[in-house]
């Protein structure tokens, strides 16, 4: 990563062939094991969810899940968003994100929340940039962690345009 040399971020789709490249990464950045239903979740949600790349190395993942509300409206759950700490802060993160803001705003998606643990300040700055607001805590979200975490949830309504 030599300054001055610019390095593409590229990001590419996870489908049943490569869907172990974001097992691997989920088991290096998240101290929970994700079941089958992740992962069908991830698969099911095309688009929304990516690998990315930097320097063709996989650094990085956004995985979501579509979910119906009541009434038919369709809102987005970002299950895991991840990048591999040596590769954090070069916009990675943020590429993925905007991609998924983007696509929810080209779709019409109006609600897009996710969780994460609330004392993971680096995260919860993170998508406090992006628009996402602390609605809710949840204690005892996590139970198979020692100690329990509580979590918070956020919503956005503001998207990205390009």
């Amino acid at each position: 990563m030599g300054a001055g040399r610019e390095v593409a971020i590229s990001l590419d789709g996870v489908r049943g062939k490569n869907v172990m490249q974001l097992k691997k990464l989920n088991t290096a950045l998240f101290p929970v094991r994700y079941n089958d239903k992740y992962y069908a979740d991830a698969l099911a949600s095309g688009e929304f969810t990516k690998l990315a790349y930097y320097s063709d190395i996989c650094v990085g993942s956004i995985a979501c899940r579509l979910e119906k509300k009541e009434g038919g409206a369709i809102r987005a759950y970002i299950m895991t968003l991840g990048v591999l700490a040596p590769y954090r802060g070069l916009g990675i993160g943020t590429r993925l994100l905007n991609h998924v803001l983007y696509l929810c705003s080209k779709q019409n998606i109006p609600e897009i929340y996710l969780h994460v643990q609330t004392n993971n300040e680096d995260a919860i700055n993170f998508y406090k940039k992006f628009g996402f607001e602390i609605t809710e805590t949840i204690k005892k979200y996590y139970t198979n962690i020692d100690p329990p975490r509580l979590l918070c949830t956020y919503q956005a309504h503001r998207y990205i345009t390009s």
